[in-house]
């Protein structure tokens, strides 16, 4: 027997769905606000991942990691979720530890700091190697990426924070810049680092959304103009970056491919182009290298399909829905593990082999903001005078 859609059932649906949305952002915020709870009081930052004792090398090596972006962006999820106070906190501890650093008073912040109530030095994460008989510390981790930094530019910039943002732009612009956009950052260990001349499309955008998020005209479309040159107009896809040579490197990368649209840099032909080619049933992969469902993907898949008012959203979200921990949080995979197709950082010593960059199903801080944004509709890479709720009735 044929269904027969009314205006009036449809707007029901409509109704329904916007609701379901608005109680899955609000269980979003409290899974993010109670972990904030446990940590303590005062300028704080959230554990990137909630991790399995006893699980393995990634779990060893992330108990105690909160990484930068994460955190920046679950502060921006936290402001337009209303929690300005919450997200306050995370801001106020990123610039304890841009002030307050072991080595450097440059203006830099680290990827990563130690999880919880930040002190002065500031923390770096790390965990204890029994086969060593040391505490040890990630490259990556005590490293610095222009990505990261300019999300806590983003971050400081909402709260009104200026100038904490103006001396990270003022250290990447100082120490980073190319002669097109900026490098990818510096990599290592203390007191000697390694500077990174990669470049990045997705770290040149992050900069880009940031330099314009502050008014750093000249310095946004310095990074714009690297961006620029890693779309092949042909095909309608951004490429991932370039190397230190210059060589282009043509992995097709969900951030890289479907940020340009949130920023206003790309159209919608780029973002469905990336979506397409990266599409795994109801969701994404993090690159065209491997296959798996990323959720994190997923989640700023399903806010650019919104903003494009594709239904497709509502399913990428149902598969989110469905991969929600008991904390609350969402988890970085569907499958138990899943290959990105880069890697870490350089080799730190002759005929080591590059350490490979693998997501795991774990409850994961940035897939439960990236989530709890698209479910509320809000993009925070979207220029500052059209940075609001898009519409949900899609």
């Amino acid at each position: 027997m044929p269904i027969t859609l009314t205006r009036r059932a449809f707007g029901v649906g409509v109704a329904a769905v916007a609701a379901g949305s608005a109680q899955a952002a609000s269980g979003y915020v409290q899974a993010v606000l109670g972990q904030m709870a446990a940590l303590g009081d005062g300028p704080v930052l959230l554990n990137s991942y909630l991790v399995q004792p006893g699980g393995g090398d990634f779990d060893l090596t992330q108990a105690n990691a909160a990484y930068v972006y994460d955190n920046a962006l679950a502060g921006l999820f936290l402001l337009a979720a209303g929690e300005r106070a919450a997200a306050l906190r995370i801001g106020q501890a990123l610039e304890i530890a841009q002030a307050h650093d072991r080595k450097f008073a440059d203006g830099r912040l680290r990827n990563c700091y130690a999880a919880g109530v930040m002190s002065a030095p500031a923390k770096l994460a790390g965990f204890w190697d029994a086969a060593a008989g040391h505490w040890a510390e990630d490259p990556y981790q005590v490293g610095t990426d222009t990505g990261p930094v300019a999300w806590a530019m983003l971050l400081w910039s909402a709260l009104g924070m200026r100038a904490p943002a103006d001396a990270a732009g003022d250290f990447i612009d100082a120490a980073l810049r190319a002669p097109r956009g900026y490098y990818g950052g510096f990599y290592g260990f203390d007191p000697s680092q390694q500077r990174l001349l990669w470049q990045s499309t997705e770290q040149n955008l992050d900069l880009v959304a940031a330099f314009r998020a502050l008014g750093r005209d000249e310095d946004a479309r310095h990074a714009t103009d690297f961006v620029s040159t890693m779309l092949d107009v042909s095909s309608a896809r951004f490429d991932s970056g370039c190397g230190p040579d210059g060589s282009v490197n043509h992995l097709l990368a969900a951030d890289a491919g479907i940020w340009p649209y949130l920023a206003g840099l790309g159209d919608d032909a780029t973002a469905l182009v990336a979506i397409k080619a990266l599409q795994q049933g109801d969701g994404i992969s993090f690159s065209n290298a491997g296959t798996g469902i990323w959720l994190e993907g997923t989640a700023f898949a399903a806010l650019a399909l919104r903003q494009m008012g594709d239904k497709r959203a509502e399913s990428f979200m149902a598969t989110i829905g469905k991969n929600v921990s008991p904390e609350g949080y969402v988890y970085a995979t569907v499958a138990p593990s899943l290959s990105t197709g880069l890697t870490v950082g350089p080799a730190l010593q002759k005929n080591t082999p590059e350490l490979p960059f693998n997501y795991y199903r774990r409850p994961c801080l940035s897939a439960t903001s990236w989530a709890g944004l698209a479910e509320r509709g809000i993009n925070p890479l979207a220029p500052p005078k059209t940075r609001a709720a898009i519409n949900s009735t899609y």
